[in-house]
C-alpha cells in the first residue's frame, strides 16, 4: 500500500494519518490502529466487537434503565432491530417513497436561494436534510423551525474538564435546554400523532415495539446526527469540489443520473464525512498483515481509519488521492468503499443521503449564473470525527 504524493491529493479537508505505513499497528496506549482496506473491513464485519464511537461509553452510563438507541447496540438485539427496520432504507423504497418529497424540499431551498440572491449552502443543505430525515423518521407534525432547533442542539459545545465545574454545568444546561426544545416541539407531537394513527415510518415502528417516549427521543437524536448533520456536510463538500474542478463539474452536469451518482460516490470515497470509527474488541480478532496474520486481543480499543483505508491502492487502484469517477475497484469493493462503514453498523441511510444529494445538487448547478462567492472554512467535529464546513456562500443571477 503506497501513500499518494501530496501534490496528487485533491482532498479539501486535511485529515491526520496517511494511506502509507503499517495497515495494522498498536500505539503506546494500547489502541490498535487499522489503516489498510482489507483489515478495516474485517474489523467492521467482525462479530467480536462492540460499538466504541459516537459517545457510546458515556451514553451507556446515562441510559442504563432504558433501551439504548440502535446505534449503541450490538449482537443479536442490534441485528434484529436492523432486520426489522431495513425496509425503511431499501433502494426501491427510497426511490419510490422519498424521491417526490426530496424534489419538493430541494425546490423550496432553490427558491429561497433565488429569492435572496445568495445564501450559505450549509444552511440550505441542512434544512433539506432535516426535512428528508423527518419524512423517514416520522418527525412531520411540528416540523416548522425544526432545523433551527436541531442546529442549536448539535452545535459544538465548549469543552469542560469536569461536569461540576462552571463550564461543565453550562454545557449540561445548554444541552438539556436544546434537547427539551426538540422533544417538546418536534418529537412529542410526532409520537402523539402516531399513537392516534400509525404511519409507515420509524416512529410508528418504535411505538409498535413498545418503546417509551424517552427511547424514541434517543432514536430520533441518533438518526438526526447520522441523517442530518453528515448529509449537510457531504452536500456542501460535494458542491465545493464541483465549484473548483471544471472537468468534474462538466462530468456532473452533462451526465445522466448514474454518472452523477458515480461522481458523488467518488467524492465521498476520497473524503468520507466520518473518517474514523471506533470499536472495542470483545474477543481476539485476527487480521491480515504484510508479514502474516496480526491478532488484536480481546478488550482492546480499535481505531478504524476509514479515510486511510479508502486510499488503499490495493482496493481502489492508482492515484487514490484524486477524484476519478468510475475508477476500477477491486472485487468486492463498493463505490464509496468504506465511507458508509461496513458490517452490522453500516449506515442504513446510505441510499437516502446519495439520492437527496444528487437531486439537490443537480437542481443547484442548473441555476443560471450560479457561482461560489466564498469558500468554506473547514473544521473537525472531534465527537464524531467528521468535518464541518461553514461559510460556503453561493449566489445566482
Amino acid at each position: 500500500m503506497t501513500a499518494p504524493a501530496a501534490a496528487e491529493s485533491q482532498r479539501k479537508v486535511p485529515r491526520d494519518g496517511t494511506a502509507g505505513g503499517c495497515p495494522v499497528e498498536v500505539d503506546a496506549d494500547g489502541v490498535w490502529h487499522v489503516r489498510g482496506f482489507t483489515a478495516a473491513r474485517s474489523v467492521l464485519r467482525s462479530t467480536a466487537t462492540r460499538q466504541g464511537g459516537f459517545g457510546v461509553d458515556e451514553a451507556r452510563q446515562l441510559i442504563r434503565r432504558m433501551r439504548p438507541p440502535v446505534l449503541y447496540r450490538d449482537g443479536t438485539e442490534h441485528r434484529e432491530h436492523r432486520r426489522q427496520t431495513a425496509r425503511f432504507f431499501t433502494p426501491k423504497r427510497v426511490d419510490e417513497k422519498y424521491r417526490e418529497p426530496m424534489h419538493r424540499f430541494a425546490d423550496e431551498q432553490i427558491a429561497k436561494l433565488r429569492r435572496l440572491g445568495r445564501a450559505d449552502l450549509s444552511e440550505l443543505s441542512f434544512t433539506l436534510a432535516v426535512a428528508v430525515a423527518g419524512e423517514v423518521i416520522g418527525l412531520t407534525p411540528g416540523r416548522t423551525g425544526m432545523d433551527g432547533r436541531l442546529e442549536r442542539f448539535f452545535a459544538p459545545q465548549p469543552p469542560a474538564r469536569r461536569l461540576l465545574s462552571r463550564d461543565g454545568l453550562r454545557r449540561l444546561w445548554n444541552t438539556n435546554r436544546n434537547l427539551g426544545g426538540f422533544y417538546f416541539r418536534d418529537v412529542r407531537p410526532a409520537i402523539r400523532a402516531r399513537r392516534r394513527e400509525r404511519q409507515d415510518d420509524l416512529i410508528s415502528h418504535l411505538i409498535d415495539e413498545g418503546c417509551n417516549n424517552a427511547e424514541i427521543l434517543g432514536e430520533c437524536v441518533t438518526f438526526g446526527a447520522a441523517g442530518m448533520i453528515t448529509t449537510r456536510e457531504f452536500i456542501t463538500l460535494s458542491a465545493w469540489h464541483l465549484f473548483t474542478d471544471d472537468n468534474l463539474r462538466t462530468a456532473y452536469t452533462t451526465g445522466d443520473e448514474a454518472a452523477r451518482v458515480a461522481v458523488l460516490h467518488e467524492i465521498l470515497r476520497l473524503e468520507p464525512v466520518v473518517a474514523n470509527l471506533a470499536r472495542w474488541a470483545t474477543g481476539d480478532i485476527e487480521l491480515p498483515g504484510p508479514d502474516g496474520p496480526v491478532t488484536i486481543p480481546a478488550d482492546a480499543r480499535v481505531d478504524i481509519a476509514i479515510g486511510d483505508a479508502n486510499l488503499d491502492g490495493t482496493a481502489v487502484g492508482p492515484q487514490p488521492g484524486r477524484v476519478c469517477p468510475g475508477r476500477p475497484l477491486s472485487d468486492g469493493v463498493t463505490d464509496a468503499v468504506l465511507s458508509f462503514g461496513d458490517g452490522p453498523h453500516r449506515c442504513p441511510g446510505a441510499y437516502v443521503a446519495i439520492q437527496e444529494t444528487e437531486i439537490f445538487l443537480t437542481k443547484l448547478f442548473a441555476q443560471p449564473g450560479l457561482r461560489m462567492v466564498q469558500e468554506p472554512h473547514a473544521g473537525i467535529r472531534p465527537e464524531i470525527a467528521s468535518y464541518e464546513l461553514v461559510g460556503l456562500i453561493v449566489a445566482v443571477d
